[in-house]
């Protein structure tokens, strides 16, 4: 297994635990009221959606052997992203942040670094994949 299919199944993993996790918090809030925070809500599916992507990724890499510095790059730059997507999520249900646009929370300001990296991270992944096709 290559560097970059370790960081993304090691990612995967881990994201895939923290969005079943967060199915608690959200349990223990739906049983006692009609709806939760959507903040935590988005959290708890981010992770859920991010362990399949990230776990998709690392198959493509082996499947045509994209094994270089380059899948190794884009492999952080993608998981910098997909922590950040996560982990501003989190703090955004945390402080109990309304409308993060509105306010610019820091779950915001973590949230808006999720494009400029999971972005260029997953078009070097793209175009690595599909080059070797």
């Amino acid at each position: 297994m290559s560097t970059a299919q370790s960081i993304l199944v090691g990612y995967g993993m881990l994201v895939l635990l923290y969005g079943f996790l967060l199915g608690i918090p959200l349990a223990v809030v739906r049983s006692s009221t009609p709806q939760a925070s959507r903040h935590l809500v988005a959290a708890h599916l981010s992770g859920l959606m991010q362990g399949p992507v990230a776990l998709g990724c690392a198959f493509a890499i082996g499947a045509v052997s994209f094994d270089s510095t380059w899948a190794t790059a884009a492999a952080c730059l993608l998981v910098a992203g997909l922590v950040a997507e996560t982990a501003g999520g989190t703090l955004n249900w945390l402080q109990g942040t309304g409308d993060q646009f509105a306010e610019k929370s820091v779950g915001f300001r973590i949230n808006a670094l999720t494009g400029v990296l999971a972005i260029p991270g997953l078009g070097l992944l793209a175009v690595g994949v599909i080059g070797r096709l």
